[in-house]
């Protein structure tokens, strides 16, 4: 598919990752059901996924479902179930299209038993693709996920580097993200990708989620563009001339 003009040139993130905050107060202001809020926000999701790929991104992770979230109510949590059960298959297949493999992270153990088999199925559909790679966080905490690859090491008697430890996490064989972006007006980071994360750029965005549209999401790719990546080198090393 062509691209935008954005990547002509341009210094584009291999790995984007979305805190997608704001679908219950977006969908609140409007006097409207929290769900009604979270289907806007998978459609939105969607349309950013896609919208990323024909950027030129290689990789996107979304935080869809923090373990943390699981003690909403229980009428929320069913209706983000049933969204997966209605719609994740389709629109998955629809991204993946482009030759993306699809990768669920998280303690899923945690979710109903149908909704495991959706995502399982879903992931299994995609194994064949290289190269480029959809993370969706479900049941997701980054503690929980350095925990969990810790005692992974522990079991196999292992000393760890960085190199190897991060091979033990979900997003194990991937680069780890360039752009973090936040919506919802919230400015941190809420348990996500914290090992990962050691090196981003942090974009926060006033707008919520489902209104976070293709421009914006080209704006925080421009302005990665002029951020200045050290990785605790001097400007000299670097030849850089700011």
């Amino acid at each position: 598919m062509p691209r935008h003009k954005i990547t002509e040139g341009a210094k584009l993130p291999k790995h984007v990752a979305l805190i997608m905050d704001g679908n219950g107060r977006w969908a609140k202001k409007r006097l409207m059901p929290r769900s009604f809020g979270h289907k806007k926000g998978m459609e939105r999701m969607i349309g950013l996924m896609e919208h990323a790929f024909d950027l030129g991104v290689d990789y996107i992770t979304v935080y869809a479902l923090s373990t943390e979230n699981l003690k909403r109510p229980k009428e929320e949590l069913g209706g983000l179930f049933d969204l997966i059960r209605n719609h994740f298959a389709e629109y998955m297949e629809r991204v993946c299209a482009r030759g993306v493999r699809l990768r669920v992270i998280g303690d899923t153990s945690l979710l109903p038993d149908d909704v495991q088999e959706i995502l399982t199925t879903s992931q299994a559909k995609t194994e064949k693709y290289v190269g480029k790679g959809i993370n969706v966080a479900l049941c997701y905490g980054s503690r929980a996920e350095i925990v969990r690859a810790a005692n992974i090491a522990v079991e196999r008697g292992e000393k760890l580097t960085e190199e190897s430890f991060s091979a033990l996490l979900y997003t194990g064989g991937q680069p780890d993200p360039d752009l973090i972006i936040r919506t919802g007006k919230e400015v941190r980071l809420s348990n996500f990708l914290l090992w990962q994360a050691a090196y981003a750029e942090l974009y926060f965005s006033d707008k919520m989620f489902p209104e976070f549209s293709d421009r914006d999401l080209e704006k925080a790719i421009e302005w990665y563009g002029e951020r200045v990546r050290r990785f605790g080198k001097t400007d000299e090393q670097l030849g850089e001339r700011l």
